[in-house]
């Protein structure tokens, strides 16, 4: 992933390893996020809040359903030089879990 930031691509990521299929908004974020946000700290990553997305995406299937869905965008947020694994992924996770709350609202 770090080679493909270095060459100009953009990466989405699902932070959180696997479908979530429980009652929570989200699960625990897996550690590859701040691995990645350490070894390419200049890099934004922003959070992105996609409403609907089980039934555009359902599991198993790779070509999305045409339905409507929205898409919610955070502020970039970067690794500061000294924060810590839980720190950081509790704060991209916390940024996620707001831009969920205004989908919610709206």
């Amino acid at each position: 992933m770090a080679a493909a930031l270095d060459e100009g691509s953009s990466l989405i990521l699902f932070p959180e390893g696997g479908r979530n299929s429980s009652e929570t908004s989200l699960l625990p974020f897996k550690s590859g996020l701040y691995h990645l946000a350490r070894a390419r700290p200049q890099v934004d990553l922003v959070p992105v809040w996609i409403s609907n997305l089980n039934h555009v995406m359902p599991k198993g299937q790779i070509i999305p359903v045409p339905l409507i869905c929205t898409l919610a965008f955070g502020a970039p947020i970067t690794i500061d030089a000294n924060e810590t694994k839980e720190a950081f992924l509790a704060r991209a996770s916390a940024s996620l879990l707001a831009l969920s709350q205004n989908a919610v609202d709206q």
